[in-house]
């Protein structure tokens, strides 16, 4: 099948008791047994569930993997790829990711459980090949990368962990499987916040991982199971129901992302805007060649600093000032404040996340609609 045909059909079948065509929401907690021993492929929600095991089959069939493992949010995704790790592994990661990230492996995985992490430039391979160590177990990317939009080649990345004898994972929610498939690229692992693009409509939080390989996808049904990280079946029924759109939806805001990233570079009071669209990105060329679209994120900070930046989002009134990103409405975010705030200020600028940087999620209303409201507000700013 074609990618869009897959993106609506892989996985789903005809429910069989009753024909009905969309998955039915197995909102149960517990399954009878027919005897001592013997199941209808279902004992226990936590273990497995009939609408959960749908939504992992059609993920895994998207991003081109063997297996999918769903879990109750993006974080609890990271947490359990980061499990099937031992105490005293080292771990190599993108220097921009997600403050969530940095926060669980510098205050939970360090401190308690004695792992430690080198964050460097990915888009550097020189820099990822000098920070292993003999302890060094994964390489943990992020591309596009949240907020700077730091672009990774992935051949480059999937060279040095087999050379090495790394895992390989790839934090893919920006570009989603419509626009970059890792495991096409090397990677053992692909992980998605499914709160964001993939269910896309600001309903649910959640998270999924894919890989190919079956020693890995056991190793995460096994930590699934017995943890509990689970999503709800309605949530499953949710995403299930957000997929169909994906490839229609992610066109729509690679477009208006295109058209209003270059209305912000011609803008006076615009000092810098960093869109893997535009020819200006320093790896323009590295996201055309290993993704088909560039997705709805544009970051850029303004000439007047952190006092132009407030004003202008305290100014929007089509965009809403919210910490999430990836669904159908226009979101704008201030990272320094919001999603990064507990990243040391040290350790932000030393990424080059400034505190005047502004994050823009943009959504599928007219774009004409986008740029007048970004317009009007910059004027106040």
């Amino acid at each position: 099948m074609k990618f869009d045909t897959t993106v609506v059909r892989a996985g789903i079948t005809p429910d069989p008791t009753t024909g009905s065509i969309v998955p039915p929401i197995y909102e149960t907690a517990t399954f009878v047994l027919e005897e001592v021993g013997r199941d209808k492929g279902f004992d226990y929600t936590r273990a497995s569930n009939p609408t959960r095991q749908v939504l992992e089959s059609n993920l895994a069939h998207i991003e081109g993997g063997k297996y999918g493992v769903c879990y109750s949010s993006g974080m609890a995704a990271v947490s359990m790829c980061l499990q099937i790790l031992n105490s005293g592994d080292h771990v190599v990661c993108s220097e921009d990711v997600y403050g969530g990230v940095t926060r669980y492996f510098n205050r939970v995985l360090a401190p308690q459980f004695g792992m430690s992490f080198t964050y460097v430039d990915t888009s550097d391979a020189d820099m990822v090949r000098q920070a292993i160590r003999p302890e060094t177990k994964m390489l943990w990317i992020e591309t596009p990368t949240n907020p700077l939009l730091k672009v990774t080649d992935l051949e480059a990345m999937s060279r040095i962990a087999k050379e090495n004898g790394l895992l390989y994972a790839v934090d893919s929610t920006f570009a989603t499987p419509v626009y970059l498939r890792p495991l096409e690229w090397g990677a053992d692992i692909v992980m998605h916040s499914t709160t964001k693009y993939l269910s896309g409509h600001n309903q649910i939080i959640g998270g999924a991982v894919v890989t190919n390989r079956e020693d890995i996808a056991d190793k995460l049904k096994f930590l699934q199971k017995t943890i509990g990280a689970v999503p709800s079946p309605f949530d499953c029924w949710l995403v299930l129901s957000g997929v169909k759109t994906l490839s229609l939806r992610m066109a729509r805001h690679s477009e208006n992302a295109q058209a209003v990233a270059e209305f912000l570079e011609a803008h006076p009071k615009v000092a810098s805007v960093v869109y893997p669209g535009l020819k200006s990105h320093p790896k323009h060329e590295i996201a055309k060649a290993q993704m088909s679209g560039f997705s709805g994120m544009i970051s850029f900070e303004l000439t007047g600093g952190i006092p132009a930046g407030t004003a202008l989002m305290n100014g929007v009134e089509l965009c809403g000032l919210a910490e999430s990103l990836g669904a159908v409405e226009t979101m704008i975010t201030h990272p320094a404040t919001m999603t990064h705030a507990e990243v040391p200020v040290e350790e932000r600028h030393a990424r080059g996340l400034s505190d005047g940087l502004v994050r823009l999620s943009v959504g599928i209303e007219d774009v004409e609609d986008i740029i007048a409201d970004l317009e009007q507000a910059l004027a106040k700013a």
